[in-house]
């Protein structure tokens, strides 16, 4: 088969779970760490995060690092009623009951009286429930008030919610909010990044015994299966799999876009004649479309008066010049979902007057940012990479508002659509009251009210950040890290002590330090270093380069 053509000792992409397979991301890492601190706590916690994007990976980490003197009960019928859940612990837990009972109080009594035996001999019980946006309101409220069984100085009970983003919104009605207020932890598990789907694809093949030089994904086939799978790495492997079997059946070493092309119409479900078809029709609407437009540049060339400015461009709805990276890029673009749809044109006249300084490609924006932080890059390979060797990172990240994009404190890039649902994209360096304080294509500043920004926003971001040396994941009291040695020494400087609270080993001190630090910072003093304090933390020492918001520096 394909694997022994690749120098695979094994298929690379099953979709079954194989430890042997775990890559742990970093907010994979990082949502471990948040979940190991919640179930020492007492109480709720929750990993949230859509189908595919590793929830099943971080419960079984997350198992595998309890301590031994732990008791787990895993629930993973959720659409049963509160008797039957009660049923079901008590089972997982070993305990002895009428089956035919129908009394929710005993059941309870009998798991309370084995949570106070295990406290006493010192053993931790911890709930797990899977799919828990399946459960009903009531059957929720009845797991809380599981939780109310408690010692003078803790709980008896962690509970574990594992579920899809509904979770969310089923845990943000009102009947619910006690519960909701006792969630002493929560994550949620975003798709991967470009970058991460690179390391992740590589890992695979490495542990299923490829060498690094036979890799048939090239960076452009990358960007495609992040592109079509979203990030998901229940997706990546299905596609992964049939690029393979399709790179294997036409005698390819290397995956082009032929194959790629293949895999995804048969993980897609479509037929070779129907995707021809499409392919056809799409390629002559194009082409129909793409005259339409040239005519109407001409004439707009020709006819406006030389003299007379454009107009102030509007905050929406407006279509941008594209930013061609080579005389070549307009001869080598293909239609995508972004840029195919009707328009009249007169509509089309309309936007080319009231064009806007934007970028039209995510990549050229990036780059304008990078030079506007003064970080030298090549813009022929891939700059993320680059940075990774020194230390600096790059993130992508989604906000609800414009309060939560400012907590971050970095310029970036947004991500912005217009009217004709186009994507474009805006390099922010600052705030300044209520307008946003921007760079054009030229990288010469310009101003935009936040309320005229806000409409074409989606949310996303992109921005970067310095990691100290040795930071990989979240750190936890008890630990040791170069990165443990770094923070005690920001914290030093900033208290102006002599001596730092710690060296590498995550003590007490520095623990109660860094919650002080949290709270001061509208971060939730959980005592762990994870990436958030670390930026906060830059942003404290004038590490990293920060928003400009005139009205706090007057």
């Amino acid at each position: 088969m394909y694997h022994n053509y690749f120098g695979l000792k094994e298929p690379a992409f099953s979709i079954a779970v194989n430890p042997r397979y775990l890559y742990m991301s970093q907010q994979h890492k990082e949502a471990l760490a948040h979940l190991l601190y919640g179930v020492q706590g007492g109480g709720f916690v929750m990993l949230s995060g859509e189908v595919g994007t590793g929830k099943t990976t971080i419960i079984r980490c997350l198992l595998e690092q309890l301590p031994e003197n732990t008791e787990i009960a895993i629930v993973l019928n959720p659409m049963a009623d509160a008797l039957e859940i009660l049923g079901t612990v008590c089972d997982e837990l070993g305990i002895e009951y009428d089956k035919g009972t129908s009394s929710i109080k005993v059941l309870t009594d009998l798991l309370q009286e084995r949570l106070l035996e295990n406290h006493r001999s010192g053993r931790n019980t911890v709930l797990l429930i899977d799919e828990a946006q399946l459960l009903a309101a009531d059957v929720l409220e009845q797991i809380r008030l599981l939780t109310n069984l408690e010692t003078t100085t803790e709980k008896l009970l962690q509970i574990v919610l594992v579920g899809q983003p509904e979770l969310n919104a089923l845990l943000s009605q009102p009947r619910l909010r006690q519960l909701s207020q006792r969630i002493t932890a929560r994550f949620h598990l975003k798709p991967l990044s470009v970058e991460e789907t690179w390391a992740y694809i590589s890992h695979r093949l490495s542990v299923a015994g490829m060498q690094e030089d036979r890799n048939p994904f090239t960076p452009r086939i990358i960007k495609r299966i992040h592109a079509f799978t979203g990030g998901i790495p229940r997706k990546i492997n299905i596609l992964c799999e049939r690029i393979l079997i399709g790179a294997y059946g036409h005698n390819q070493s290397t995956v082009d876009n032929k194959v790629f092309q293949l895999a995804q119409r048969e993980v897609t479900g479509h037929t070779e004649d129907e995707t021809k078809n499409t392919d056809g029709w799409m390629w002559k609407f194009f082409a129909v479309a793409s005259s339409a437009c040239l005519i109407i540049v001409l004439a707009l060339m020709f006819t406006r008066n030389p003299s007379q400015p454009l107009s102030t461009p509007e905050p929406t709805g407006a279509v941008v010049p594209k930013v061609i990276e080579s005389p070549t890029e307009t001869a080598k673009s293909a239609p995508t979902e972004e840029n195919i749809g009707a328009q009249n044109p007169e509509d089309l006249i309309e936007e080319s007057i009231a064009a806007s300084p934007l970028f039209d490609i995510a990549s050229v924006a990036q780059e304008s940012l990078f030079k506007y932080l003064n970080i030298p890059v090549d813009s022929n390979s891939y700059p993320c990479w680059q940075l990774a060797e020194r230390n600096i990172e790059c993130k992508r990240a989604r906000f609800s508002s414009w309060d939560e994009f400012f907590l971050i404190n970095r310029p970036a890039v947004l991500t912005l659509t217009d009217a004709s649902k186009l994507k474009h994209y805006a390099v922010i360096s600052g705030v300044e009251g209520n307008n946003a304080l921007l760079l054009d294509t030229k990288s010469q500043p310009y101003t935009r009210s936040l309320e005229e920004l806000g409409p074409m926003w989606s949310g996303e971001v992109f921005y970067i950040w310095r990691r100290p040396d040795g930071f990989t994941d979240a750190l936890t009291k008890g630990q040791r890290s170069r990165t443990i040695a770094w923070v005690a020494q920001q914290f030093a400087t900033l208290d102006k002590q002599d001596e730092p609270l710690t060296n590498s080993y995550f003590n007490e001190k520095l623990e109660q330090r860094i919650k002080i630090f949290q709270r001061n910072h509208n971060l939730a003093d959980d005592g762990i270093v994870g990436e958030q304090t670390l930026m906060k933390l830059n942003d404290a020492m004038g590490i990293d380069k920060t928003l400009v918001n005139s009205s706090s520096e007057s």
